[in-house]
């Protein structure tokens, strides 16, 4: 499919959907936590999703396509894939899915930043800056301001925040160097490279089992199919098919998403701090991807 130079219906319902299906992973990943340790859940997902694309590959027919030409983009997409996933499995062990949303779906901020100076015709307008500020300090807010509803800890809300960084440093790759790879073999690069890495940083994470229970099971199940194999295929398709910025700006919704998850199925209690982070990573995120406006022929 031909790429497109703006978000048509379909593209923004997919890109809404994709949103809530992030948020409401992020309640599956806190729950499998429970039974398996985060980093082994994570690795583990990554050697089930790399099964799936092979069995994907062979029942469409076609070769899985790592070309050596490609060895070196495709390390670093799956190393910063590694990267990512420890840092949001081992944040969501430690605080809210609530907190843990806010702060990872800042990724279109730092995204903003590295395409400022990396994509061309990707620069930052005043509107977009306004909008870095105001998401920067929705990011202070939802760190600094701490509150005494639910578990949460700093070094949790980091996690999660520089999970956010390496999300956005993978998306950098993916539309540079890997721009002209099919989606499907991105993510084939992203598990295949990731699992053994995330298997070994597992050893230091403590005993892999925790008190498992089939509902662990079906979550994982849920990861590594639903998610990993399905949904971040679509992601990148529709990143190779829609501008950049543009399927980064549907973003803002994933911290609406992630926060109502948590209130609506994990029973979380959003305080004044959360909403207040909240309304501010939202619009900043909204006034970082609006799109440009064209002046009108008189």
């Amino acid at each position: 499919m031909e790429r497109k130079e703006r978000v048509d219906t379909f593209g923004a319902l997919s890109l809404i959907a994709f949103s809530a299906l992030l948020a409401f992973n992020q309640v599956v990943i806190a729950v499998v936590n429970e039974g398996l340790q985060p980093v082994f859940f994570a690795g583990i997902r990554s050697v089930g999703a790399a099964v799936c694309l092979v069995l994907w590959f062979w029942v469409r027919g076609r070769p899985l396509g790592l070309e050596r030409k490609n060895l070196r983009a495709g390390m670093v997409l799956g190393t910063f894939f590694a990267a990512e996933f420890i840092l949001l499995f081992w944040s969501l062990d430690l605080t809210t899915v609530s907190r843990a949303s806010i702060n990872f779906y800042t990724m279109p901020l730092w995204f903003a930043l590295m395409a400022h100076f990396l994509i061309p015709g990707e620069r930052i307008t005043p509107v977009k800056a306004a909008g870095q500020a105001l998401a920067f300090a929705g990011v202070v807010i939802a760190i600094l301001w701490r509150d005494k509803g639910g578990e949460t800890s700093l070094l949790g809300d980091l996690l999660a925040l520089f999970g956010a960084i390496g999300w956005a440093s993978l998306a950098l790759v993916a539309r540079t160097s890997l721009k002209d790879v099919a989606p499907d073999r991105q993510l084939l690069w992203q598990v295949t490279v990731s699992a053994p890495i995330l298997l070994v940083a597992a050893l230091f994470f403590g005993p892999f089992i925790r008190d498992l229970q089939p509902i662990h099971l079906w979550g994982l199940a849920f990861q590594i199919v639903v998610v990993v194999t399905f949904g971040f295929v679509f992601w990148l398709w529709l990143l190779s098919v829609y501008p950049a910025a543009s399927v980064a700006a549907f973003s803002f919704l994933g911290p609406v998403f992630g926060v109502f998850f948590g209130w609506a199925l994990l029973g979380e209690e959003i305080g004044l701090p959360v909403l207040a982070a909240l309304i501010c990573v939202a619009a900043g995120l909204f006034l970082i991807n609006r799109p440009a406006q064209v002046p009108q022929k008189v």
